[in-house]
């Protein structure tokens, strides 16, 4: 056991008294030394057993390769808890997760940021109970920096070796250093847990995140984007004819096939430059393609038939399934507030009323706007209420038609509490 290690600091920093960053420590290695990769089928069920065994919550990461691999599959995933010490699980190696889904389906789980791992740990079949996530829990508390390497130089006085989050975390065997900043990803958690939690229930908003909690941990996938190909790096402000956005379309359904055959994120296979350029130049000949710039990488060159085929494709496409210049509208979808002042002067008008009462509020009761009330939430409120008066009609915006209206939107009863009566205010 590493008897140097630095321990946390005895008063944790609260949001109004961080640790200074001349009292933080630098904490580079498990106290415990670095776990051995559970990687096979026997280590998985003694890290099982012990896990199962431990006590208390148990803190969870999971590192993807995202930028390197297609898709958001996790590559790697850590565990801690009392008891048991810590796990670096490799999910390609372990065989069947079963046994480790059953183990960690009870205690509660602490994640910094669990919106961004819940979805690959649920395909793996991990899923929680219960849910403590750091990240929220610091937003809610109103500190500035959130990321958890500040989090925890703030809170618990300790600054952890950060060097490899944008890794290939599907490498093996995976470098030394990476399996340090892995494992220390769930070092502290169980501690910054309590500290964030005594901060939480002094300040009041213990239920409040114990909602927010329940909400991301329940919370349903995002649905699909509506034309996701326009969302390509500038290309939206860039392609506005409906042949070039035709070869767009084209080009990017190409890249994400032919991506998720190789297993590589669509970017490595031909870059966003690339779609975006082909599609304001339209090329008329394979010469003319691969006399564009972008189109001259080694990875781009591999496949030029394929994206030729798909330039022809949209190039020889009847002018009548050409896709639109403005996107539609996915259903209940809302048009974009920008051009909410020309066409709905009402909804314009009622959406700077809501911003500012949820802004005044925000500010007030200490948390970021958008966890007051999400802008989602805003807009749809807002748009509510224009187009009634658009309709010469009286909407009811007090106290309890608004917090109806918000609960029918998702907001948990903590915002409605806070936000309503502003929002009623404004609105009147």
């Amino acid at each position: 056991m590493r008897r140097d290690a630095p321990r946390p600091v005895r008063t944790p920093g609260t949001t109004d008294h961080p640790i200074g960053s001349d009292d933080v420590l630098p904490y580079p290695r498990p106290r415990e030394g670095l776990p051995p990769v559970t990687d096979a089928p026997r280590a998985l069920e003694a890290a099982v057993g012990a896990l199962a065994a431990g006590s208390g919550p148990v803190a969870v990461d999971a590192e993807r390769a995202s930028g390197f691999r297609y898709g958001q599959d996790a590559y790697l995933v850590q565990l801690r808890r009392e008891g048991a010490g810590t796990f670096l699980v490799d999910p390609v190696g372990a065989g069947p997760l079963e046994a480790l889904g059953g183990a960690l389906d009870g205690p509660e789980w602490i994640l910094h940021a669990a919106d961004q791992d819940l979805p690959c740990l649920a395909a793996l079949g991990l899923a929680p109970r219960s849910l403590f996530d750091t990240e929220l829990a610091a937003r809610l508390l109103g500190r500035r920096h959130v990321g958890l390497g500040a989090v925890l130089e703030e809170t618990l006085g300790l600054r952890l070796a950060k060097d490899h989050a944008a890794a290939d975390w599907s490498t093996r065997p995976l470098p030394e250093t990476w399996l340090v900043y892995a494992a220390l990803d769930v070092e502290l958690l169980i501690e910054l847990r309590a500290a964030l939690a005594d901060e939480l229930a002094a300040a009041g908003k213990a239920d409040w995140a114990a909602q927010e909690f329940e909400y991301e941990r329940t919370r349903p996938p995002r649905p699909a984007k509506t034309d996701p190909w326009r969302r390509i790096p500038r290309a939206g402000r860039a392609v506005r004819s409906p042949r070039s956005l035709a070869v767009l379309r084209e080009l990017w359904t190409t890249r994400e096939e032919l991506a998720r055959e190789l297993d590589l994120c669509p970017s490595k296979v031909l870059s966003h430059g690339a779609l975006v350029a082909a599609a304001l130049a339209r090329p008329t000949s394979r010469r003319k393609m691969e006399s564009l710039r972008e189109f001259s990488s080694r990875q781009a060159r591999a496949h030029r038939e394929l994206w030729w085929r798909a330039i022809e494709r949209a190039l020889e496409l009847p002018e009548e399934e050409l896709p639109p210049v403005h996107p539609p509208l996915a259903p209940g979808e809302l048009p974009q507030p920008r051009s909410w002042s020309r066409r709905h002067p009402e909804a314009a008008t009622a959406l700077e009323e809501v911003r500012g009462a949820v802004r005044t509020r925000a500010e007030h009761i200490r948390v970021p706007q958008e966890l007051l009330v999400s802008p989602d939430v805003q807009r749809r409120l807002a748009w509510a209420v224009g187009e009634e008066e658009a309709d010469g009609g009286a909407p009811d915006v007090s106290v309890r038609a608004l917090a109806t209206r918000m609960t029918g939107l998702g907001a948990r009863p903590w915002q409605v509490e806070q936000a309503a009566p502003a929002l009623s205010d404004a609105l009147a």
